[in-house]
C-alpha cells in the first residue's frame, strides 16, 4: 500500500498571479543577446581567416574530417569484410537494374564505381550503400523509352525486311539517361548549396513508402517480358501499366518455355537461400551471396549447354571491359526532361536521407541533411560525365553493409575496387547472362517494398488521414505513371496539411479540482467548468485560413444559451423595422453576442465583406442611414447588456498557447473579438501567449488603452484567478498554493 501512495509525487507552487506586465517585470525581460545586423552578417560571410577556410573545406569535404582520425586496427577488418560483401552484391544489382532503366548491363556497373567514390568524399552517413536502386532505375527508364522508343530505330534491310537497330537506340538512350542524370545532379547541388534539404520534409513517411510500393509493381511488371520471353508493346501516359499488363496475358500463349524454365529454376534457389539468410543471419559470418553464385551458374550452365545458340535464348551480350573516356552530356535535352529530373532529384535524395538518418540515430552520429543532397548531387553530376545513371542508397546493401561489420566509407570503396576489377578484366565473362536471371534478382530484391502492403492495416488502426496518403499515392502511381503521380501526391499530402488547419479541434477546458490542469470537458469527467467563466480553446495556430472559423466556434462554444445575431440581420433600409426585429430578440432572450464571423452584404451592394480584415467595420462605411441604425442598436445593446449578459458568462479565457504565430488577420480578429463582447459586458483574457506572438502583436500595434497589456497571462490558472479575485469569488476550490 506504502508503494502505491509513494508512487504519485507531489508538488506544491506558491507564487503570484502573473500577467504578461508583471511576467516583463519579475522575469526581467530584456535584450540579452545582440543579434548581428545584415552588415555585420556579410561581414562575417567575407570575412576570410585560416580557422574559417579550415571549418569550411571540412564541411564541403567531410573526408578531411574523419579520413586522418581514421582508427585503422578497430575499423580495417570490418570494412574489408562489408565492402567485400557489398561489392559482390553490386555486380548482379548493378547489372540487373540497368535492365529496369533500358540501358545496357555495363553501364549498371559503371553506376556503382564511380557514385561510391564520389560519395566517400563528400557523403556524411557512415553506412549507407550508394549505388543503384529499383525505383529510380524504372524512372530512368520511363524516360529512355519515352524518348527513345524501339520504333524510332527500325532500318530497312538489304532483302527488303525491318531489322531493330539496336546499336544506336543503346547508344541513344545512354545519353538520354546520362543527360537526365547530370540534370538531377545539379538540381541536387543547387537545392544543397542554398540550404534546401529540409524540402524531403514534405514527402512524408506513407507517401513515400506509398511510393515505392507502386514503383514496385512498376518494376515487376517492366520484368514480366524477360521471365516470360515475350516482346509486349509499349505503352506511355496514364493507364499504361495496365495495358501492358493487358498486353502481356494476351502474349502469354507465345512464352518461351526455356527462358520460363530458366526463370523458375533461378527464382526457386533465390528465394530458398534468401529465406536462409534472413533465418540464420545471426549465426552466419556473412551472408551466402547467392546472387553472384546464380549470375556465375547461370553463365556457365548457358555457354556450355548452348542455351544461347539452340534456345534462342536471350543474354546480356557484349560487356566491353575497360573504362570509357568521360562525356559532356547532350545540353539539348534538358527542355525535356527538366521535370523527369527534379523528380529523380527529390525521390532520390529522399530515400537516401531517410536511410542516411536511420543509421545515424542507430550509431549516434549526425547525418548533415544538406550537405547529403550536395553529396548524392555530386554523385550524379560527375557520374553523367562516366555513363553513369541515376544512383541512391539501397536498403538492401545499406543493411549488409552495416550487418557485415562496416564502420565507415572505407567499405564503399573496398566494394568499388571489387566493380572496378570486374569491369576491367572479367566483365566479357557474363556475355552468355541470360536477362532472365537478371529478372528474377530483380523479383527478389522487391520483397521489402512488398512487405510495405502491411502498412495499410497498421495504418488503419493508427491514422486514417495517413492511410489516405498511402492510398492515393500507391493508386495514383500505378495508374498515372511515376512522374504524374510523384506530383498528384505531394499535391494531396499538402492538401491533408492545409485541412488539418481548417479543421482543428475547438473545445472549452474546464478545471480538475485541486490542481491548475485545465482539460477538454467533453474528454474528462472530472473536468467542470467554473462558473461565469468560459476557456476556449484551439489544437490549432490561428492564421488568416482559419480565422473566421474560430470566431464561428468561439461564438458557439462559448454562448449556446445566447441569441446570436449577425449584422446582416441589423442592416436595413427601415430604421423602425430593424428595431423592431432586435426587440422582438430582446424580449424572448437572455442575452446577446454581436457576430464578427458572418459574411455579410456589403453596405453599398458590391459583394461580401470579411470584417476579420477591418480594424472598425463601422465607421468605415460611408453609408450614413445605415450607421445611424447600427448607433442606435448600440444604444439599445448598451441600456440592456449589464442586466441580461451578467447573469451568465461574464469572462471569456482564449487558450492561445497552441499558436506560434499571429498575423494581420489573426491580430484584428482578435481586436475585434474584444471590442465586441466588451460591447456586451463580457471581458475576454488571453492566455499562454508566446514570447515570439506577444512580439509580434506589439510590432502590430494590438496593445491599446482598450486592450491594455495586463490581460494577457502567463497560463489559464493565473488568468482563472485573476478573474474571481475580480469577481470576489475566491471560494471556489482554486487555491493560490495548487497540490498535484
Amino acid at each position: 500500500m506504502e508503494d502505491a501512495d509513494s508512487s504519485h509525487q507531489e508538488y506544491i507552487i506558491r507564487r503570484e498571479v502573473l500577467d504578461e506586465s508583471r511576467l516583463d517585470v519579475v522575469a526581467q525581460k530584456g535584450k540579452w543577446t545582440h543579434k548581428p545586423t545584415v552588415g555585420e552578417r556579410m561581414k562575417e560571410m567575407l570575412r576570410c581567416s585560416v580557422p574559417r577556410l579550415k571549418d569550411i573545406v571540412l564541411t564541403w569535404i567531410p573526408v578531411l574530417a574523419w579520413l586522418p582520425k581514421y582508427p585503422f586496427r578497430e575499423n580495417i577488418i570490418g570494412d574489408l569484410i562489408s565492402g567485400c560483401s557489398v561489392g559482390i552484391m553490386h555486380l548482379p544489382q548493378g547489372m540487373a537494374y540497368a535492365l529496369l532503366a533500358s540501358l545496357r548491363p555495363v553501364l549498371g556497373l559503371y553506376s556503382s564505381l564511380y557514385p561510391v567514390l564520389v560519395y566517400f568524399i563528400f557523403g556524411t552517413s557512415r553506412h549507407i550503400s550508394v549505388g543503384t536502386f529499383a525505383v529510380i532505375s524504372i524512372m530512368v527508364g520511363s524516360v529512355t523509352e519515352k524518348l527513345a522508343p524501339d520504333s524510332s530505330f527500325y532500318v530497312n534491310g538489304t532483302n527488303g525486311t525491318e531489322g531493330l537497330d539496336i546499336t544506336a537506340r543503346d547508344s541513344y538512350r545512354t545519353q538520354v539517361a546520362c543527360s537526365l542524370t547530370v540534370l538531377a545532379g545539379i538540381f541536387q547541388i543547387l537545392l544543397g548549396v542554398v540550404r534546401f534539404g529540409f524540402v524531403v520534409t514534405y514527402l512524408s513517411e506513407p507517401l513515400v513508402r506509398g511510393y515505392t510500393t507502386a514503383s514496385a509493381c512498376h518494376v515487376c511488371v517492366s520484368q514480366l517480358k524477360y521471365l516470360f520471353g515475350v516482346t509486349p508493346d509499349r505503352f506511355t501516359g496514364p493507364l499504361s501499366l495496365i495495358y501492358t499488363i493487358v498486353d502481356i496475358c494476351k502474349l502469354l500463349p507465345q512464352t518461351r518455355v526455356p527462358e520460363l524454365v530458366v526463370s523458375l529454376v533461378s527464382l526457386t534457389i533465390l528465394i530458398i537461400v534468401k529465406e536462409i539468410n534472413g533465418c540464420y543471419r545471426r549465426k552466419l559470418p556473412l551472408p551466402i551471396p547467392i546472387e553472384l553464385i546464380v549470375v556465375v551458374g547461370a553463365t556457365i550452365i548457358t555457354y556450355f549447354c548452348g542455351l544461347r545458340s539452340e534456345y534462342l535464348v536471350d543474354v546480356v551480350g557484349e560487356i566491353p571491359s575497360g573504362l570509357k573516356v568521360p562525356r559532356a552530356p547532350d545540353t539539348t535535352l534538358f527542355s525535356k526532361i527538366i521535370g523527369d529530373a527534379f523528380a529523380v532529384a527529390i525521390v532520390g535524395y529522399a530515400i537516401s536521407i531517410s536511410l542516411g538518418k536511420t543509421f545515424g540515430l542507430k550509431h549516434g552520429y549526425k547525418v548533415d541533411s544538406n550537405q547529403e543532397l550536395v553529396a548524392i548531387g555530386l554523385c550524379n553530376a560527375i557520374g553523367g560525365f562516366f555513363r553513369c545513371y541515376a544512383v541512391t542508397s539501397s536498403l538492401s546493401r545499406s543493411l549488409v553493409q552495416e550487418s557485415t561489420g562496416g564502420k565507415t566509407q572505407v567499405a564503399g570503396v573496398v566494394s568499388s575496387v571489387i566493380v572496378l576489377i570486374t569491369v576491367l578484366k572479367i566483365g566479357s565473362l557474363f556475355e552468355d547472362l541470360p536477362k532472365a536471371v537478371l529478372s528474377t534478382i530483380v523479383f527478389v530484391n522487391l520483397k521489402g517494398m512488398f512487405k510495405q502492403f502491411m502498412d495499410v492495416p497498421l495504418l488503419w488502426r493508427t491514422n486514417k488521414v495517413d492511410l489516405l496518403v498511402w492510398l492515393v499515392t500507391f493508386v495514383s502511381t500505378i495508374l498515372l505513371n511515376l512522374d504524374m503521380g510523384l506530383a498528384v501526391s505531394i499535391g494531396f499530402s499538402i492538401l491533408t496539411v492545409i485541412f488539418k488547419t481548417q479543421l482543428p479541434r475547438y473545445s472549452i477546458l474546464g478545471n480538475v479540482p485541486g490542481t491548475d490542469l485545465y482539460l477538454d470537458i467533453e474528454a474528462y469527467k472530472e473536468a467542470k467548468e467554473i462558473p461565469g467563466i468560459k476557456i476556449f480553446r484551439s489544437s490549432a495556430t490561428i492564421n488568416f485560413t482559419n480565422s473566421e472559423m474560430y470566431l464561428e466556434s468561439l461564438q458557439e462554444k462559448v454562448s449556446p444559451s445566447w441569441f446570436i445575431f449577425s449584422f446582416s440581420d441589423l442592416i436595413c433600409a427601415d430604421k423602425e423595422k430593424c428595431m423592431f426585429k432586435l426587440n422582438n430578440r430582446k424580449n424572448s432572450q437572455n442575452g446577446m453576442v454581436l457576430s464578427v464571423t458572418s459574411t455579410v452584404p456589403n453596405l453599398s451592394g458590391k459583394g461580401h465583406v470579411n470584417w476579420a480584415y477591418h480594424a472598425d467595420r463601422i465607421t468605415s462605411d460611408s453609408d450614413s442611414d445605415t450607421y445611424e441604425d447600427i448607433t442606435a442598436v448600440s444604444q439599445s445593446v448598451e441600456e440592456w447588456k449589464n442586466s441580461n449578459c451578467r447573469s451568465g458568462t461574464h469572462s471569456i479565457i482564449l487558450d492561445v498557447s497552441m499558436t506560434s504565430s499571429v498575423d494581420t488577420v489573426t491580430v484584428n480578429t482578435l481586436k475585434n473579438i474584444f471590442r465586441d463582447f466588451g460591447d456586451v459586458g463580457v471581458a475576454i483574457y488571453l492566455a499562454g501567449c508566446q514570447g515570439c506572438v506577444v512580439e509580434q502583436m506589439e510590432r502590430a500595434n494590438f496593445f491599446s488603452e482598450s486592450i491594455p497589456k495586463n490581460l494577457l497571462f502567463v497560463s489559464v490558472h493565473d488568468a482563472v484567478l485573476h478573474i474571481l479575485e475580480k469577481q470576489e469569488k475566491v471560494e471556489i476550490d482554486l487555491p493560490y498554493d495548487t497540490q498535484m
